[in-house]
């Protein structure tokens, strides 16, 4: 999955006005370009997986009275969808852990598009499996966050992304190409046209 691609997310909750409205949230989600697919019956959830394989579902831990995560599991054994509780109740915190995510109906864009770009960098870097010499899209957009002078955290915060992620992720761009400075980093974004001259002049 690329970041300019359109991300499939399936909503399974039999409210139209919980669905509706996250619908509406998720397609307001900035650098996101995001289909919705909205299901109200457990038939309709059989029948998307089987036909539209989104990358993410967000379900209602009673859809469907019960929602099994482990069937769930076992049924999209490979297709490494994303699998997000959405919370509209009291629900116990130890089926939560289940779930790659959750999301409660109280929660602002901002946490919503948080999390949403959190899952997908992971099923980015599951995806993006490189030659040992090539950055990934991922690796590239630290290189220039290292040449531009940004510490970790920051980097954590402009890509959406954990500490230890950014940290992992500075580990292996030093590992591939063998340079272990910042002003390496700089010589090699320039040669490969990640930065302009003029931007590291400027900084």
């Amino acid at each position: 999955m690329k970041n300019n691609e359109t991300i499939r997310i399936a909503i399974a909750e039999t409210s139209v006005i919980v669905r509706c409205g996250l619908t509406a949230a998720l397609k307001r989600l900035p650098n996101l370009k995001i289909q919705p697919i909205e299901l109200l019956s457990v038939e309709a959830l059989h029948d998307c997986l089987h036909t539209q394989f989104p990358e993410m579902l967000i379900v209602n831990p009673a859809f469907g009275d019960y929602f099994d995560v482990n069937k769930f599991r076992e049924d999209t054994a490979g297709k490494k969808i994303r699998l997000i509780a959405l919370v509209t109740s009291f629900v116990d915190g130890a089926s939560l852990s289940k779930y790659d995510e959750s999301i409660s109906i109280f929660d602002d864009l901002e946490v919503l598009s948080k999390k949403i770009h959190t899952l997908l960098n992971v099923t980015i870097e599951e995806e993006e499996i490189d030659s040992p010499d090539t950055l990934s899209q991922r690796e590239k957009e630290i290189v220039i966050c290292v040449v531009k002078g940004m510490t970790n955290k920051e980097m954590a915060e402009k890509l959406f992304l954990s500490i230890h992620t950014v940290i992992t992720h500075r580990r292996n761009i030093s590992k591939k190409l063998q340079i272990h400075s910042a002003a390496g980093l700089t010589i090699y974004a320039i040669v490969n046209k990640l930065v302009a001259l003029s931007e590291v002049k400027n900084l």
